[in-house]
């Protein structure tokens, strides 16, 4: 009878993570009153398209360096943002010359901190949730976890099925159905296992920040970086600064410390 106690093991792990996957799928499904044509549009902004590919700190990357490509900011290579023109062409860029506050220089790693946590980042964020694009705040996290949880509840199943073949008197289950041991162990293990195929088919790739919707667009902006003649600016949103080419501008993004210079 040992084998019944593993059984109801195996089925409470694959009940309660695949209800948790079903829960945190509903969560990323499109809002009743969102934007249906939303996914149809023209594309996705720049900003859109950071936000999407990395959320708000790639955002406040993508600023960044759009500021120091257009002069408007000195990024050295110590880790320091220089203001070079304070006026920003939209709200975000306005934010990042906020951040940096009125001495004109700041190090880069509060600035994007700052500007990722800003209003107007808020506010790009709210947008994309409420077309359904982006996933509600942790929601992208939730889902991720939830897969894992599943997956090792297929695992534990499959192992406890095995166990249960070295109990003495498993050929049979004891209420007479004649129904072999290890029958029963594959039903939660088809459970898990159709769970994590609706959510592959629904909900794949497991992004921290794009709904399926969102993913589909994004893919499109990722093909465009890919090309041979892929602008900087869109490489940056979708890939992040990995993708400068510039190691003294990857080096400052990247938070290296040095002594304050004024230039």
């Amino acid at each position: 009878m040992l084998w019944v106690l593993f059984l109801l093991v195996a089925w409470g792990a694959a009940t309660l993570s695949c209800v948790r996957l079903c829960l945190a799928a509903a969560r990323v499904s499109p809002p009743r009153g969102g934007s249906p044509h939303a996914a149809e549009g023209p594309g996705l902004t720049l900003y859109e398209t950071a936000f999407l590919a990395g959320g708000p700190h790639r955002v406040a990357d993508l600023a960044l360096v759009t500021l120091h490509l257009r002069r408007r900011l000195l990024l050295a290579h110590t880790g320091w943002a220089t203001v070079v023109d304070p006026d920003g062409r939209d709200e975000v860029e306005r934010t990042v010359i906020r951040a940096i506050g009125p001495q004109g220089q700041s190090p880069i790693p509060p600035v994007r901190t700052a500007a990722a946590a800003a209003d107007a980042v808020r506010a790009l964020a709210d947008r994309l949730v409420a077309a359904g694009l982006a996933l509600p705040r942790g929601a992208g996290a939730d889902i991720a976890s939830a897969v894992r949880a599943v997956r090792g509840a297929a695992v534990l199943t499959a192992a406890l099925g095995a166990a249960a073949l070295l109990v003495p008197g498993r050929e049979r289950d004891p209420g007479g159905s004649g129904m072999p041991v290890l029958a029963w162990f594959g039903l939660p293990l088809v459970l898990t296992l159709g769970c994590l195929a609706v959510a592959r088919m629904e909900v794949h790739p497991y992004s921290a920040w794009a709904s399926p919707a969102g993913q589909r667009l994004l893919d499109a902006r990722t093909a465009a970086a890919d090309g041979p003649e892929g602008d900087v600016l869109v490489a940056v949103a979708v890939r992040g600064v990995r993708a400068l080419a510039d190691p003294a501008l990857r080096a400052a993004l990247g938070g290296g410390g040095g002594a304050r210079i004024i230039p």
